[in-house]
């Protein structure tokens, strides 16, 4: 995922079957859409909120093969609810998704973990629970290890973006964890990576790569291209923390990303240690 919004869709994908990739765009073009409407562009709180309510009225409109009036809507949602009915997929992740974009327009802090695990829990892992119901592998023991991948690809495109994010206005850091390492704001404003800070993220790398070893071994246990498009997944996000400890946590002048020459690590990786990097 991420690792930069959503690329954990695998959108265009070769391993992705040719049956799915209508219903997988489909729902990629509403989270896209949906969360544009929540950071792009200079639109006040209250309009970017209003958009987000006439996308929950055109989910709950084309989940029925009710017609969506607003033309600017309308072809987006048919597909989408052409995937939703074809597919049985269920609606709580898809209104999952739209309460964490809204929820962007105005929090900017977290007070601790929990407060942005349950922002992962809406804003992450519906992607990872609509894929298993298009796949038909949803079960209690298999999306509980999807959020975990799902909330660690999140978490790790938060550490990644911590410059990005400040310049947004936000901090996805947990305030209390900040307090705890003695890292304030006007270090990250003036991206001080000092010891301080170094151990912050030390620690939020840990607790993202902890996260991906407990859901990896779903990508183990999944059949065929789904089980390879995981494994690729969970071995990038590890791949990213890595890069993110060998630049000695300064992310804030370099942002660690997967370059040309990680993917045959990565495909190797893949085929040797399916459900883990180790």
């Amino acid at each position: 995922m991420p690792v930069d919004h959503y690329e954990n869709f695998p959108v265009a994908s070769i391993l992705l079957p040719a049956r799915l990739r209508e219903p997988v765009e489909a729902i990629y073009a509403f989270a896209r859409g949906a969360d544009d409407v929540a950071d792009e562009g200079d639109a006040s709180s209250m309009a970017r909120l209003a958009r987000l309510h006439d996308y929950r009225l055109a989910l709950e409109a084309c989940a029925r093969g009710v017609g969506v009036r607003d033309p600017s809507l309308a072809p987006m949602f048919e597909r989408l609810g052409r995937a939703i009915r074809e597919h049985r997929l269920p609606l709580q992740p898809l209104r999952d998704l739209l309460d964490a974009f809204a929820q962007d327009v105005g929090k900017t802090r977290y007070r601790n973990f929990a407060e942005l695990r349950d922002y992962c829990r809406r804003s992450a892992d519906p992607v990872g629970r609509l894929m298993l119901c298009l796949y038909g592998a949803a079960s209690p023991d298999t999306l509980r290890m999807s959020d975990a991948v799902c909330t660690s690809l999140q978490l790790i495109n938060f550490w990644q973006d911590v410059a990005p994010d400040w310049d947004k206005g936000r901090i996805y850091l947990p305030q209390d964890d900040m307090a705890r390492f003695g890292v304030g704001e006007d270090d990250i404003a003036a991206g001080n990576c000092d010891a301080r800070w170094q151990a912050l993220l030390r620690f939020q790398v840990e607790r993202a790569r902890a996260l991906m070893r407990q859901g990896a071994p779903l990508a183990a246990q999944l059949p065929g291209r789904i089980g390879w498009e995981l494994r690729l997944v969970v071995h990038g996000g590890l791949r990213i923390l890595e890069k993110i400890e060998a630049v000695g946590y300064d992310v804030f002048r370099r942002r660690p990303v997967l370059g040309r020459g990680d993917w045959p690590r990565l495909a190797w990786r893949a085929l040797r240690h399916p459900g883990t990097n180790s």
